[in-house]
Formats: structure tokens, sequence, C-alpha cells
């Protein structure tokens, strides 16, 4: 009996030559694969972004806000030791250090710029450090009245290495003339985004000056090995200490810039998956045209002993060869796409002279990437799974032909 895998895929493959379809049939049939091809590619290509602004935010820009922070309500904690000793006990914790942060203004002649003063530890390497030269680190730990600020904040008020700042801080409660204090720019860091243009770092004996103090910290800020059990490591961490302070973690201050990486990354796929869908749906209408265009072929082919399963698989295999070769291109420009991004949105920057992420105002300043083979997968599999479905009402629709009028239309 004639039948197999192998037979219905070379019909198939017969069916979908131009020499055996008309024009419109072919034109049909292109525009199918192509929006298949298109839908794939831009939806790896969104996935893709949408995976490098998360990874941005998890694994760099965390490394600068405090996943968990305990933070004295007034002055200064009274016992820092003791809950950065608890803190390390804890199992999640794998980092804990002093910070002093206030905020400050930049007095330059009778221009004045806010900026947010984080006074830290620098016997230790801090994260910060990553981002600044070797003689800016060391110039703030030896240079007992200096500042290492951002890059994008020394250019805006026109600070060079060497240069001095005045920096004025209000005392708490008091309405008192703020707390005046000359600084000497060490240097600057570069880490792109906001925190260019708002951070100022300095060390612990600089800081306490600003706040009036003579010694002890305003906070404790800790690193946690999984950071979506930030809030319940700084309550399970703050119901065994003593001192009077506030529990904070990262999800309530950032938290809304991961809620909306998620929320556009969930409307994107969305979106992309209808095009998807209207793209693979377009078989429907090529299959429906081959159908009534190969009538007596169909015929033919039932009269010569090919079974309906496997008029059924035919159409089915036309089907799918028009998505798999979508499927593939788009796969294939959905990856090209991903890893020429950020070069792509640089040229345009270029030529358009306008910037695309202002660092001012986001916390990144160029669009971030990162191509995961899974979700290329998951695309794949979700455009092959489109294109089947599409192909089961026309399949079905030509294997119920009827043998005598198939052949008497020819």
């Amino acid at each position: 009996m004639i039948g197999g895998w192998s037979l219905s895929w070379s019909l198939a493959r017969r069916f979908r030559s131009k020499q055996e379809r008309s024009g419109f049939l072919s034109f049909i049939s292109a525009s199918s694969t192509l929006g298949i091809a298109l839908g794939s590619m831009v939806l790896i290509a969104g996935l893709s972004v949408m995976n490098g602004f998360e990874t941005m935010l998890e694994q760099r820009f965390l490394s600068l806000v405090p996943q968990v922070e305990f933070t004295a309500v007034e002055g200064t904690l009274r016992e820092p030791e003791e809950v950065i000793r608890k803190s390390l006990a804890h199992p999640q914790v794998t980092a804990a250090r002093q910070v002093i942060r206030t905020q400050a203004m930049v007095q330059q002649g009778t221009r004045f710029t806010g900026v947010q003063v984080e006074g830290i530890d620098t016997d230790r390497r801090q994260a910060i450090t990553d981002y600044m030269t070797d003689e800016a680190w060391t110039a703030l730990q030896k240079e007992p009245r200096g500042v290492v600020l951002g890059s994008q904040l020394a250019d805006r008020l026109k600070l060079s290495t060497g240069d001095y700042v005045t920096l004025l801080v209000a005392e708490q409660g008091s309405f008192r003339e703020p707390r005046r204090i000359r600084l000497q720019l060490a240097g600057t860091f570069s880490f792109g985004g906001q925190v260019d243009h708002q951070y100022a770092y300095v060390n612990l004996a600089t800081a306490r000056d600003l706040i009036g103090v003579e010694s002890g910290v305003t906070s404790v800020e800790l690193d946690v090995t999984d950071i979506f059990a930030a809030q319940q490591v700084a309550n399970e961490i703050g119901h065994q200490l003593n001192d009077y302070l506030y529990l904070d973690h990262w999800m309530r201050s950032q938290g809304h810039l991961y809620r909306d990486i998620q929320l556009v990354r969930l409307v994107m796929y969305l979106v992309l998956v209808l095009v998807l869908a209207v793209a693979s749906f377009n078989i429907v209408s090529t299959l429906i045209m081959t159908v009534q265009e190969k009538q007596r072929h169909i015929g033919i082919l039932r009269t010569m002993g090919l079974r309906q399963s496997a008029i059924l698989r035919v159409f089915i295999w036309q089907g799918l060869q028009n998505g798999l070769l979508g499927i593939a291109i788009g796969s294939l420009g959905g990856v090209a796409l991903s890893l020429a991004l950020p070069d792509l949105t640089s040229l345009i920057e270029q030529i358009t002279g306008q910037t695309m992420l202002a660092s001012d105002v986001y916390f990144v300043s160029q669009i971030p990437v990162s191509l995961q083979w899974r979700d290329v997968a998951l695309v794949s599999l979700l455009a092959i799974v489109m294109s089947a479905v599409a192909t089961l009402y026309p399949a079905w629709y030509a294997s119920r032909t009827d043998v005598i009028q198939a052949i008497q239309r020819s």
C-alpha cells in the first residue's frame, strides 16, 4: 500500500514547489513564511533585551544598591559590630559593611547640586572600586578630605582631579545653617546610568564630619545569596537585633525597576506571540487554496491507493515546511540581531544625535543584551506548535475530499 512518512514529505515538497503553484498562491505562502521569520526574530531579540536589563539589575546595579540595609532611626547605630556579627551568622548573608549615607549639596558659586554621599570603609575593597581607577581609590584612602564623584556629575560641575568642592549638609532636626566641608576631588568613577549623576563617595572619617558625629555609622548593608529572599533575610535578622532601627531591602527601594522589566517582558511576549500566531495562521489560507487547486491531484492519489491518513500527513508536512523555513530564518536572524543590537543602537545614536537611554534618567546608559539559548529554543518550539495547529483543519479538509468529484473537476 502506498504511504509512509517519506512519501508524504516528498509529496508535500512537490506541492510547495513553484512549478506546482500559481503566482498568487506562491506569494501567500512566502508571506506566511516571512511573517513567522519576522515574528520569531523580533521575539528572540526582545527577550534578549529584557534578559539584559534583568542581568544588569541583578548583577551590576544591585552591587552598589544595598540588598538589605539596617539604618538607625536617629543618629548612628549603637552597636554596628553586633549587627554585623549577627548578620554574618545568617546562612544567606555573604557580606556585611558599615556605611554612612547622607544627602548633601555641592556648592559652586551660586549654583547648588544635590548628591547622595556614601561614607565607606576604605580599609576594605568596595564594589564601587571596580568602576574607578586605582589612583582614585588610593587617593580616597590616603586623602583625609578626599571625595570621588560620578564622572557625569564631575563633568556637569566642570571639576577635574585635584579641584576643591564645598559640600553642605543639613543637620537632622535642626534649622541652623548647614554644615560646610571643603573636599578635594580624588578622582571619578564611571558606573553608567543615574549613579554617575548622583553619587559621591568619601571615607568614614569624612562622612562623620559631614553629619557631625565623632563615631559610629548610620547603616549596615548586607549582600545576600538570593536577592529575592532579601525581605525574608531582613526580617529574620531584624528580629534578633536590640537596636532601634529601620529594616530595608532592595525590593522596597528599587523593586519597581524589576517589576517594570517583568511587566514589559510580559506585554512584549503577549504582543509578539499574537503577531507570530497571525503569521502562523496564514498557513491556513495557503493550505486551503492549495487543497482547492490540487483537487485533481488528490483524487488521482486516492485512486492509486493513498489513504486518507497519508493525505492528512501530506498537507500537515506542507504547512510545517513553511513554518520550519520561517523558524530557521527567524532564529538565525534573531540571534544575529541580538548580538548586533548594541552596535546598531550606537550607530543610530551617532546618526541621529539622540540618546536612546539618557544616563540621568535610566539606571543603564546603553541597551544591554543577554542572549539565552533557551529563549531561542522556546520561541522555535512555540512557532512549530502554532504552525502545526494551523495545518490541522486544511489537512483534515483535504483528507475528506471526494475522489469522484475531484477527478471530474479536472
